[in-house]
């Protein structure tokens, strides 16, 4: 941990966001950027037309690879030199990989196909979607999948427990508690399995996305459908028509993904918090832990607090990555960039959110004590089912009775059953708007 850290992810929650370093971190960026490159170098290797790169063998494959595989702090470093004398990181890149294949002599001679007819953000694109796409499918997706079947779980666990309604904040006709979770539970499901169709886009063009330093090298390559199968290759989807960047539409679309699931879970962490306040859920003491530092009694819903607040900033920066990143002069800036790097963090928040609503699923008892005394207090809310049973047998103004009635006055069981023991109404009918009673 860093000995200052300038954001909590660095420094209270680094443990529990680590994971993400191995997709958003500066040494996940620059080792993605080390594949692409080296993948793009095989791939013009293997283009027959493209005759002065010989095909690399499988033994020098076998080479290039384990670059990947040994990647770390030293090869980080390396690259920070060079970059400290180009003030470039892409171009930093591509002198750490001639300096790697200096070390294969069968290579020696190629080191001008290296990042060649590339522009940075050829790179730097491609980089980011495939350590995006790795995130979703190895943290994100699993994560997301446990929420929902925490929800799927209490909504059948509780789908018989009859729970008083609020509606503007007033009684009214009761739901059930497992009911309850499986409206998050249809919502959520409907957003993660629109996030599973989802797939970053890919961009290969060069310089202003014409292939045109390309095509005065090899004219007679088709440099469309190779860009397409390369892309491809990275389980990305290929851009026909770019300027010099990937117009980030795709980062636009998966922020607005994540946007909408955040504030799904943000709905139901302050369900929840209200639902504690009002004491249908009590939570699992834990001995060691302090719910205020001055009132001894408090079992505070800080995990519920603590994910509102952790979704709220990360929808923030996701809604400002869907607001500026398709947005670029004419053929590019460089403003795209800084923004980028903070990729990672939306997402650290996100989780840290996840987390935290686990945590709080967790602790939930369900207090049918308090159920119940809320029920009883209020059977009004009965009335609704009395006035419809009533509307179907041919009373013209059973809305109205109901409404003379129970609107503002302090209604009792007994009054209720008076009621509907006076209404003309087959008596079948009646017994069972009785036994509601």
């Amino acid at each position: 941990m860093p000995m200052h850290p300038l954001s909590p992810l660095d420094g209270r929650y680094a443990k529990k966001v680590a994971i993400l370093g191995e997709y958003f971190s500066e040494e996940a960026l620059m080792k993605a950027r080390v594949e692409l490159e080296i993948l793009y170098f095989l791939a013009l290797s293997d283009e027959a037309k493209v005759k002065e790169l010989k095909r690399v063998s499988n033994a020098d494959r076998t080479k290039l690879m384990t670059i990947l595989e040994k990647f770390g702090a030293k090869d980080l470093t390396m690259i920070s030199q060079f970059e400290q004398k180009t003030n470039h990181d892409v171009k930093a890149v591509e002198y750490y990989l001639r300096k790697k294949f200096q070390s294969m002599p069968s290579l020696r001679k190629s080191l001008s196909f290296i990042h060649f007819g590339l522009t940075s953000e050829d790179v730097n694109n491609l980089a980011y979607g495939i350590l995006i796409m790795r995130a979703l499918k190895e943290v994100l997706k699993p994560e997301l999948k446990s929420i929902l079947a925490e929800l799927g779980g209490m909504g059948r666990r509780w789908k018989n427990t009859e729970l008083l309604s609020l509606t503007h904040g007033q009684p009214a006709t009761p739901t059930t508690v497992g009911k309850e979770f499986l409206v998050f539970h249809e919502r959520f499901n409907r957003h993660i399995a629109s996030l599973y169709d989802f797939r970053m886009c890919g961009k290969l063009g060069g310089a202003v996305g014409n292939f045109s330093a390309h095509r005065a090298a090899y004219p007679e390559v088709n440099w469309e459908a190779f860009g397409r199968k390369f892309v491809r290759s990275l389980g990305l989807m290929p851009l026909r028509y770019t300027t010099q960047i990937n117009p980030h539409d795709d980062l636009a679309e998966l922020s607005h993904h994540f946007c909408r699931i955040n504030t799904i879970l943000l709905d139901c962490s302050r369900d929840l918090w209200l639902y504690i306040s009002r004491g249908i859920f009590t939570q699992k003491k834990i001995g060691s832990e302090v719910g205020s530092s001055t009132m001894p009694h408090k079992v505070n819903p800080i995990d519920f607090e603590n994910a509102e607040g952790n979704l709220g900033i990360s929808s923030a920066l996701f809604l400002h990555f869907a607001e500026k990143l398709p947005i670029s002069r004419l053929q590019r800036d460089l403003s795209d960039s800084t923004v980028q790097r903070n990729i990672g963090v939306a997402f650290g928040h996100h989780l840290l959110a996840l987390q935290s609503l686990q945590k709080g699923f967790r602790k939930l008892q369900i207090n049918l004590k308090r159920i119940r005394d809320e029920l009883d207090a209020h059977p009004e809310v009965r009335t609704e089912a009395i006035q419809t049973v009533m509307r179907k047998n041919g009373i013209q103004d059973a809305y109205e009775q109901m409404k003379k009635l129970t609107r503002g006055e302090d209604i009792t069981r007994k009054k209720l059953r008076e009621f509907v023991e006076g209404v003309s109404l087959p008596k079948e009918e009646k017994e069972r708007l009785l036994n509601l009673l």
